[in-house]
């Protein structure tokens, strides 16, 4: 199915790794142009070339922390320089540091989450309301995690996403009449591919292990229905669904697990 994303204009924040990487691809397959913003400049200008191979109309990169004040306007600024305009913003970025919430005391390391994870996404929406509005439409696919339902090891970024559900389904209902929709995409858990796929700031960086152990992900899988665990191109076929205002016209506010139905929100 055609989406009618072709020659679109898309952030996508986190873009150079694992599920970032795997959304930008996607939308590389529709023919966009698309904006990768990532700390790691290097790994985001591999992606770049890789969506220029996969078809993409255009491709740029943007290297930020965006947990830096005014790096999300910037992002957003950058786009607009580019391509006069934004029809997509795809807020991905986000890190993760599991651990138990009784032990997890470093109180640098929840504020770290907060900033990449919500303070980021919120700087980012703001900076790109108002070009969606003047234009008439827009859509924001917000990347949560099946972690903002509550689950072990991941309470403080649990809570980091949580709120990015309650900033998205808001957004959906502040700028639903200036054409705007506004939804959440929920992974479970997703391995990178390949060591192509992450870069030397992702968390994935130090290996799967670091994130989860084969112990882990064995528990998970017995607790997902489908069995499997889902794939960066499983997000990133949601996201690109929900980015399409031909197939998603009237989906708004909403939230969706892509996780084998680990979750069920």
């Amino acid at each position: 199915m055609d989406l009618g994303l072709r020659n679109a204009r898309v952030l996508v924040t986190g873009g150079a790794s694992n599920i970032g990487r795997g959304i930008v691809h996607a939308f590389a397959d529709e023919g966009a142009r698309v904006l990768i913003c990532d700390l790691d400049g290097d790994q985001a200008a591999r992606v770049r070339d890789e969506a220029l191979e996969r078809g993409a109309a255009a491709a740029g990169t943007f290297a930020a922390d965006l947990a830096g004040p005014g790096a999300g306007e910037r992002a957003v600024g950058t786009i607009l320089e580019l391509w006069g305009g934004i029809d997509v913003l795809v807020a991905n970025a986000g890190i993760s540091i599991p651990s138990f919430i009784a032990e997890h005391t470093d109180r640098s390391q929840w504020q770290r989450m907060f900033e990449v994870n919500l303070f980021a996404a919120i700087e980012c929406v703001q900076a790109a309301v108002p070009p969606m509005r003047q234009s008439g439409a827009g859509a924001v696919i917000t990347i949560a995690s099946d972690a903002a339902f509550g689950e072990i090891r991941q309470g403080v970024y649990g809570a980091s996403k949580a709120a990015l559900v309650a900033l998205t389904r808001t957004v959906a209902k502040e700028h639903g009449r200036h054409g705007i929709r506004a939804n959440a995409v929920c992974p479970g858990l997703v391995i990178p591919e390949g060591p192509e796929a992450v870069g030397a700031t992702s968390l994935w960086a130090g290996g799967q292990d670091a994130i989860f152990n084969d112990g882990q992900v064995d528990h998970l899988l017995k607790a997902t229905p489908l069995r499997r665990l889902s794939t960066a191109g499983d997000i990133a076929a949601s996201v690109v669904w929900m980015a399409s205002e031909k197939a998603a016209r009237q989906v708004t506010g909403q939230v969706l697990s892509v996780s084998g139905g680990y979750a069920m929100p």
